[in-house]
């Protein structure tokens, strides 16, 4: 596994997603979990990605857990924004109100740091920006932190363009997270290039997205009850015939190349460009190891060429309402 350069944090060119270990995809198996993360590093995929909004809170224990003993060899990203004050683990509607304070900066990190088993994080973002708070001042108080040795990098999600040069302003952003896919690429318009423009690195979260891409799912019953994605626009009616129809090309492609349609996703989004990092998730070391073969996979121009020409575009939102209307803040 190679690695890739985060303004001046140096990753494995692949990370790992941990959010599905602990919430939104139903039931989960910490033990394979625990393995599956300590899996990663053998690959020589280091960088992992959780939140205190995972669970909430479970994830960021669970990843504590496995990385114990090991700490030093990780790259540990999470993220705080919603207040978690009267937060029950496992209960996402205990959730608080987004909360960019100072103050909330500084009482969040603690938390992280307690439940990772750590005295620092190399990567924390601030998971949404909150529109009632100047990111200037979000962004001054996790300077603080950096300050402080309980940081060492900070990042934004889901941040709009003009909120990333102001953040810039007050201290060196070293990444942003942003969804992006064979079916999400918004980013390419104008967060990429600010990005680019900035020297920050860029953080695909749901390269296969949500998992739709790996040509596993036809239908919401292929979701277990609780599994959010069964609300998301992308995942029903016609959006989500229009959208087999995307997957049934993205197979026709993989196999030719004898290749999994994941591994054909994930290999797309490492083509472009060695500042992006995806992040792939899963809860399961085999999707972990058949990812980490993605990292192998060469497109050659004609092969972009070709997707770039094929694929259709996707049909739907890539949230709700209420979930479209936190990002690109």
């Amino acid at each position: 596994m190679k690695t890739r350069k985060l303004g001046s944090l140096e990753v494995s060119e692949l990370g790992l997603g941990c959010m599905g270990m602990s919430a939104f995809y139903g039931s989960s198996d910490e033990a394979e979990a625990i393995v599956t993360i300590q899996r990663a590093l053998e690959l020589g995929i280091n960088f992992l990605d959780t939140a205190q909004l995972y669970g909430p809170l479970t994830n960021e224990e669970l990843v504590g857990r496995a990385i114990k003993g090991h700490r030093d060899e990780y790259v540990i990203a999470t993220k705080f924004a919603r207040r978690m004050d009267g937060a029950t683990p496992g209960d996402m509607s205990t959730v608080g109100e987004l909360d960019g304070s100072a103050a909330h900066v500084h009482s969040s990190i603690e938390g992280s740091l307690k439940r990772l088993g750590t005295d620092y994080v190399d990567l924390y973002y601030q998971h949404r920006v909150d529109p009632n708070v100047e990111i200037e001042e979000t962004v001054g108080a996790m300077a603080e932190l950096v300050q402080q040795g309980k940081v060492r990098h900070i990042g934004l999600s889901e941040a709009a363009p003009e909120t990333i040069r102001r953040a810039q302003a007050v201290h060196p952003i070293t990444a942003v997270q942003t969804e992006y896919s064979l079916w999400s690429r918004d980013p390419e318009s104008e967060i990429l290039p600010t990005c680019r423009e900035l020297g920050i690195g860029f953080v695909p979260y749901s390269p296969l997205g949500r998992g739709f891409l790996s040509g596993n799912f036809t239908s919401t019953d292929d979701l277990a009850p609780d599994d959010f994605r069964r609300t998301q626009p992308r995942w029903s009616g016609d959006n989500l015939e229009a959208n087999l129809r995307l997957v049934a090309k993205l197979k026709e492609i993989a196999e030719e190349k004898r290749i999994t349609p994941a591994q054909l996703a994930i290999a797309w989004v490492l083509a472009q460009g060695e500042d992006v990092v995806p992040i792939p998730g899963t809860r399961r070391r085999t999707y972990l190891e058949q990812n980490a073969a993605a990292a192998d996979v060469e497109l050659s121009a004609d092969d972009l060429s070709r997707i770039e020409a094929e694929l259709p575009e996707v049909a739907g939102d890539r949230y709700n309402e209420a979930g479209m209307a936190s990002v690109n803040l």
